[in-house]
Formats: C-alpha cells, sequence, structure tokens
C-alpha cells in the first residue's frame, strides 16, 4: 500500500495565527479552505466527482489519520474530504468551551456536507468524528447516503455500558479532561510530543506509527491553544450533560446501509460497547478485528480497506481471518 506523506514546516513568530503548522508535499492531495457553519474549515481534498465521501477524525487525531483511504475512496471515483475539524489544524479553533457543544460541532458537519452539495454521501468516521456522525444520522439521516463508523459505539450502547464498573474505569480520562490546565500540561509535555505518543503507546502495533508520522499529531497538538480547543470538545459534552433522546426507549432507529469496525485490542472502550447496536442500525454489517487497537484504520488499513472496498462495491465483506494482515 503506498502511503501519501507530507511534512510539516514550522513558520516564524510572525505568522499569523491558525497559520503556524502549514501541510506541504502530501501527493495528490490538495488543502482547500471550506466555509461551514459561520467558520473556514481546512479540508484535505483528493478525487472529483458529485459523490462525496467525508472523512471525520477523532482526538488527538487530525485530517492525517485519513491517509491510508484516501487514495482508495478517490479510485473508487468519490470525491473526498478528510476536514480538520473545529479545533484541530488550521481550522477556526476558539479557546472557549461554549464554541464546542455537541451540536455545534454536528451542526459542522452537516454544513460540510451542504457546503459541497453532493448527489450522494458516504461518511467515514472514527473516535469523536464518529460520535457525530452517529448524531447526525439520527437527527439528520437525510444527509448521508451510507456510513462507515470506526471503533466507537452508538451513543445508546456507550451510556447503557457507562454505567457499568468496567466502561466506567476505562474511560477515566473522560473525567481527568475535565480539570484546568492539568490535562493540557500532561499532554504538551516536549512540544506536544506526549500528546502524539499517546497514540503511538496505545496501538497494537506501534511500529505503525514511526517518529515522521508522529510529527503531524506532534505539530497539531503544539499550535498555540490546541491542546485546550482539542479538550474542549470532553468539557463541554460533560457540561452538556446526557441527551435523554440518545438514552431511553425512543432511540431513532438508523436506516442509513451501515458498516462498522471494530478493533477489539482498544484501551478505552470495551466490545461490550457494540452489543445491541443492531436494535438502532437497521441495515448493519459489523465485523470486529482481532488484536487491532483504537487506531483502526491506521494500524489495520490493509484489512480496513479491503473491508471498505468490498462492501462500498456490494460484494460480501470478508472477516479478518479471512484476509492476511501485515504490519
Amino acid at each position: 500500500m503506498q502511503l501519501h506523506r507530507f511534512r510539516i514546516e514550522e513558520f516564524g513568530a510572525g505568522a499569523a495565527a491558525g497559520e503556524l503548522v502549514r501541510l506541504v508535499n502530501w501527493p495528490d492531495i490538495q488543502l482547500i479552505r471550506i466555509p461551514a457553519n459561520g467558520i473556514n474549515f481546512e479540508v484535505a481534498t483528493m478525487g472529483a466527482g458529485d459523490r462525496l465521501a467525508l472523512c471525520l477524525h477523532g482526538f488527538p487525531e487530525h485530517a492525517y489519520s485519513w491517509r491510508y483511504q484516501m487514495p482508495l475512496l478517490a479510485r473508487l471515483g468519490y470525491r473526498v474530504w478528510a476536514p480538520n475539524l473545529r479545533g484541530y489544524g488550521n481550522t477556526y479553533s476558539p479557546r472557549e468551551v461554549s464554541a464546542y457543544k455537541t451540536r455545534t460541532l454536528v451542526q459542522d458537519v452537516a454544513s460540510l456536507i451542504a457546503a459541497a452539495n453532493p448527489r450522494e454521501t458516504l461518511v467515514l468516521a472514527h473516535d469523536w468524528g464518529a460520535a457525530l456522525a452517529w448524531l447526525l444520522a439520527m437527527g439528520q439521516p437525510h444527509l448521508i447516503d451510507r456510513l462507515v463508523i470506526f471503533n466507537v459505539p452508538h451513543p445508546a450502547c456507550f451510556l447503557r455500558e457507562l454505567r457499568r464498573p468496567g466502561q466506567l474505569a476505562r474511560s477515566w480520562y473522560m473525567f481527568c479532561f475535565q480539570l484546568p490546565w492539568l490535562p493540557e500540561f500532561l499532554l504538551g509535555r516536549r512540544q506536544g510530543r506526549a500528546a502524539a505518543e499517546l497514540i503511538r503507546r496505545t496501538s497494537s502495533k506501534p511500529t505503525r506509527f514511526p517518529d515522521e508520522e508522529l510529527e503531524v499529531f506532534r505539530a497539531n497538538a503544539a499550535r498555540p491553544g490546541g491542546l485546550t480547543a482539542m479538550l474542549n470538545w470532553y468539557r463541554a459534552a460533560f457540561r452538556a450533560g446526557r441527551n435523554p433522546r440518545y438514552a431511553g426507549k425512543d432511540v431513532p432507529v438508523i436506516r442509513i446501509p451501515t458498516l462498522f469496525l471494530w478493533g477489539d485490542a482498544d484501551v478505552a472502550l470495551s466490545l461490550r460497547t457494540t452489543r445491541g447496536t443492531e436494535q438502532y442500525v437497521s441495515d448493519l454489517t459489523f465485523r470486529v478485528l482481532p488484536g487491532v487497537s483504537h487506531w483502526i484504520q491506521q494500524e489495520a488499513p490493509e484489512a480496513v480497506n479491503a473491508m471498505l472496498e468490498a462492501w462500498l462495491n456490494g460484494r460480501r465483506v470478508p472477516e479478518y481471518s479471512e484476509l492476511s494482515p501485515s504490519g
């Protein structure tokens, strides 16, 4: 599999805010600005056409986390957009917690789709991006034609498991992130390297994340105010409290065709959080990747892409054991 790389350039002290990190030399990738929901998004794009593949990253990641999937999607005829979401990269990154209310973040995604004006929309989403995708699929299903979720459970399943000691213990970091300044201090050590190394330390295949790859995530975390912006997603979610619509018996059923891929070596989310997903998703294809961590699309891209391509082409999605993952 060809890896499309890019280089980080650090700008001098006179650079404008939001332009401290520039991504260059990523073959076939363009970086564009898209106005949506009242702010400007930095979007990595590849491919062309009126079918949109919108790739939503998580914490503490970056659009670069889709480097393995973007060429595949472009080859399959999609116009691929991988935005740096609010608070990431060169996208608008205010420091106020109130700017990161979950409903605002979901509307960011809806507005990006509207800005693309596609004939058809495929959403691929991981971590926090997947949480937004689940909510958008429930609240505004007309915007999505096909949905791919990586390693984040349906909100109703997660809230159910969060009441149990096992998942509550795994979610300790969400409570830690509510503290002022301390999370920024810990993750910002060595100019953001601590945040980047969090990915490698929790991966089942750390060799998938060499130093030159982690440099992208380090530079993202090292932006002035960057870590505060990223952590404010968690802080705003906690301050909003639980949304009863997605916790009780009247959860909207998602009827969008959905591919749900799960690495069962996720240190933050147990496999139990996936149980019962079929109650909330009527057209569900679910595959488990044994021994693969939370960073599934970066850690096992060959298997993920094989499953994704089969599903998009209407073929049977292979089990992980039928594939030959290489490291």
